[in-house]
């Protein structure tokens, strides 16, 4: 891809072009991309074989917060301090559940604050979660063992003899072995630390940030719990009208907000490896040979369309469409990424620009190009800084 360039002392990663250039998503590509926004992210990475998309999507956006907020060479956030403090929660929840909620590597945007209020952060450079010179992460083996740890703590559970506390701290030191010692306190640039000191020095407000939805089997305009597995700590959703949670999006992208992004990309039309996520009109135009990833950590499946190579006519998405795939659950919560700008082709249809977590092999140096009708149809929540809402909606919402 052309016209790469990096800004702020290369933390921050731009896909923008000069005024009259155009991009494209893939090799022998017709699409020509033009921009209508684009805003600074830090560098694309890679989560590995694990499930912890969630953490690398919400980080990625508090980053780009960070920048917003005037920080223009932001501290790269540890994601694997997030996924640590996350699974404690997690487990000590399952006990105190008797196991009746979701225990797996999944987690959802609302975990960032409810980890921040607790734990702290770090930086990623003070936690990397990688150990015994490890380069990339793998957490099949991790999971494997928390979950059968778990699963004997719960057994012991159900006998009705009550149990003891020492489980958490040999489920600690299950995390110690493969993430890394947990971090109590530590020096950073000169200056002594511990994660709540750390959280509080970057200035974010977690009661600032809110996840929008839209399905209507919650009532509109209040606040809902979207029932998916990975919503394990109950985080509350606004739930909107398709059109207002559309209209949310791009005002965010217009006014210098980005987006976390929550969606399904199971779908036929999303197709990393050639950078672009659609809803064709025909979707038997799209040949797939594979299969996905069950955690959705990799480019999945190789598909071939004429649609990922020149614009096709895609399906008008409604809120009934969209209602009838999720009662139906054919959307699925499979993925979390980052909405960094809108673009669009050359026959006008609007995309947004998504970072995604799953290094930089395609021709889009790991971002993608989402079609507005994908965006509409596929769309679990987005999560976002609350001033970034439309007048309209705040007012519907009272925010």
């Amino acid at each position: 891809m052309k016209n790469i360039l990096f800004l702020v002392g290369g933390l921050s990663l731009s896909l923008g072009v000069t005024f009259g250039q155009t991009i494209t998503n893939a090799p022998e590509s017709t699409y020509e991309f033009t921009k209508v926004y684009h805003l600074d992210a830090t560098p694309v990475e890679d989560q590995g074989n694990t499930g912890t998309c969630w953490s690398f999507s919400a980080l990625s956006f508090f980053e780009s917060e960070l920048i917003r907020m005037g920080n223009k060479a932001p501290d790269l956030l540890s994601e694997m301090y997030i996924v640590r403090k996350g699974y404690e929660a997690k487990a000590d929840r399952f006990i105190r559940m008797d196991g009746k909620i979701n225990f797996s590597e999944g987690g959802a945007f609302h975990d960032i604050p409810y980890v921040l209020k607790r734990n702290g952060i770090v930086p990623t450079e003070v936690y990397t979660g990688l150990t015994n010179g490890k380069t990339t992460f793998n957490h099949e083996e991790l999971f494997n063992v928390l979950n059968s740890f778990m699963q004997t703590i719960l057994a012991q559970v159900q006998k009705g003899q009550g149990i003891g506390t020492e489980w958490k701290q040999a489920f600690s030191s299950i995390l110690d072995v493969y993430l890394g010692p947990d971090v109590k306190e530590f020096t950073y640039k000169g200056k002594k630390y511990t994660p709540q000191s750390y959280a509080a020095s970057l200035g974010f407000n977690m009661d600032n940030y809110v996840s929008i939805t839209s399905f209507s089997n919650d009532p509109f305009n209040v606040s809902c719990e979207i029932a998916i597995p990975d919503n394990w700590a109950w985080g509350d959703s606004y739930n909107v009208q398709l059109e207002d949670m559309v209209s949310v999006a791009e005002n965010a992208l217009k006014n210098g907000y980005t987006i976390a992004w929550g969606a399904d990309v199971s779908e036929k039309g999303f197709n990393f490896r050639q950078g672009i996520a659609l809803v064709p009109e025909d979707p038997s135009t799209i040949q797939t040979k594979g299969r996905d990833s069950k955690s959705f950590n990799n480019a999945g499946a190789e598909k071939t369309s004429n649609a990922f190579l020149e614009p096709v006519k895609e399906l008008t998405v409604t809120q009934e469409m969209r209602q009838k795939g999720y009662d139906e659950k054919l959307t699925t919560d499979d993925h979390g990424m980052h909405i960094v700008g809108m673009y669009k082709d050359q026959k006008g249809t609007r995309y947004f620009l998504v970072k995604n977590s799953w290094g930089t092999q395609n021709v889009p140096e790991g971002y993608l190009y989402v079609s507005e009708n994908y965006f509409r149809l596929k769309t679990i929540n987005i999560y976002l800084q609350k001033d970034a809402l439309t007048k309209e909606v705040r007012s519907k919402l009272k925010i």
